[in-house]
């Protein structure tokens, strides 16, 4: 059966003419309108460019993604096989997110089933409710910090700091390492020339803890990793705790931020602001359909040549995962281009056997989810403090996320009077 064809692209559309760039201003100030040229041009899976003109295909159609990310033996896991490592640079700043290496991120079949038992097993191992009260007392802790200025910059000063601080509990690691695993995450993530020695920070860390924890046990992730029946190694233990925390940090810091953003610019919620009409839950939701904190994932590889979209695509070519682009298909949005009211059928959590486990998912919701109840609750009137087309976003090929989120209050005293490094 012959696929259809792609379809007739609109006159002059710049997407057409040459593969679009995945950075620059265009893309950093509105990706969606470049997803959907895109999509006119090529159809669900379209040529890109990333920066240092290192090409790619994007999958930003709903059902072709899902394809991509349930059949691991024609779309593998591991970029060893990419055909395109002769002509990658040694300082590319995106190498971070493609160098193959021994971590569960790029492991395959039965050795990816067995470290992802042992980190799904160590998520579980989290209590629920020690997990929401310790939310809690994070972010009062925070919000005294500010609270008394009657303004702050709530990417800063909490959608960063927050999630991080959890993890690090849940880790065991000391949480006046914040400052800098959060320089450390942002200077890989935004893919610029410290990508490279982010990374190798990050890694460190990791190492300190493990060596740390093998040492001392404690009531933690890592301590449990380290005598986990899957016997990793205690190198195999320091990778995936890095990925555990830039999976655990970035998406969650970001998801809380643009779900406020949502919730402080959106007149449907201007209520909730106040107890009222739509919940964080929906904003919570809306914000994973519109403005997904992984916009861009890399990646899966072609094992073999094949067909994909009506694509031709070569073995070893990189297939990035277009989640954004991939909630934004109109096959899975009503007529008026609205996803469903409680519709959680979005990708943001990936799919298949690598996509985000699920106690991991339901602790990113808890800390983001109590970030913001315990916020609004706290300073009831908050506001945006600039103009909304003033916010400015991170030039980042894989996470959509704001620079900064400057708000305005009535100043609140404080209820804890301590404060985290």
């Amino acid at each position: 059966m012959t696929e259809p064809a792609a379809p007739t692209p609109p006159p002059g559309c710049p997407a057409h003419r040459s593969p679009a760039p995945l950075y620059g201003p265009r893309f950093q100030t509105d990706p969606g309108q470049v997803y959907r040229e895109l999509r006119a041009a090529h159809g669900p899976v379209a040529p890109v460019e990333l920066a240092g003109g290192v090409p790619a295909w994007l999958v930003i159609g709903y059902r072709e993604l899902q394809l991509v990310t349930s059949q691991p033996k024609l779309f593998g896991r591991d970029s060893s096989r990419w055909n395109a490592w002769s002509t990658i640079a040694a300082d590319w700043p995106l190498l971070p997110m493609m160098t193959p290496v021994p971590s569960i991120l790029y492991t395959e079949g039965t050795e990816h089933q067995r470290r992802s038992a042992a980190i799904t097993d160590g998520l579980s191992s989290v209590d629920p409710y020690e997990l929401k009260k310790y939310c809690e007392q994070v972010a009062d802790r925070l919000i005294d910090e500010f609270a008394g200025r009657g303004e702050a910059d709530l990417v800063a000063e909490y959608a960063h700091r927050m999630p991080l601080l959890v993890l690090c509990w849940m880790l065991g690691l000391d949480g006046a390492q914040v400052p800098t695993l959060i320089r450390a995450l942002l200077d890989m993530l935004d893919g610029g020339a410290g990508a490279q020695q982010g990374a190798e920070r990050l890694l460190a860390v990791m190492l300190e803890l493990v060596e740390a924890k093998r040492a001392a046990p404690g009531a933690d992730i890592t301590s449990r990793l380290l005598v986990h029946p899957a016997a990793l190694s205690e190198d195999e233990v320091m990778r995936d705790l890095r990925v555990l925390l830039i999976a655990g940090h970035q998406p969650t810091a970001y998801w809380i931020a643009n779900a406020l953003r949502l919730m402080l610019t959106d007149e449907r919620f201007a209520a909730s602001l106040s107890g009222g009409r739509r919940s964080v839950g929906q904003a919570l939701t809306e914000a994973l359909w519109e403005d997904t904190p992984t916009q861009n994932f890399a990646g899966r590889w072609a094992t073999r040549d094949t067909r994909l979209g009506g694509r031709q695509i070569a073995a070893g070519d990189l297939l990035l995962l277009g989640f954004a682009g991939a909630n934004s298909d109109p096959a899975v949005r009503q007529a008026n281009g609205e996803a469903a009211e409680g519709n959680h059928a979005h990708l943001s959590f990936s799919h298949g056997e690598h996509r985000c486990p699920f106690p991991a998912q339901e602790a990113a919701e808890v800390i983001a989810a109590t970030a913001i109840e315990v916020l609004l609750d706290r300073l009831p009137d908050l506001r945006l403090a600039v103009a909304e087309h003033a916010l400015v976003w991170r030039p980042s090929p894989w996470v959509r996320a704001l620079v900064a989120l400057p708000v305005g209050f009535t100043p609140a005293t404080t209820t804890t009077g301590g404060a985290f490094g």
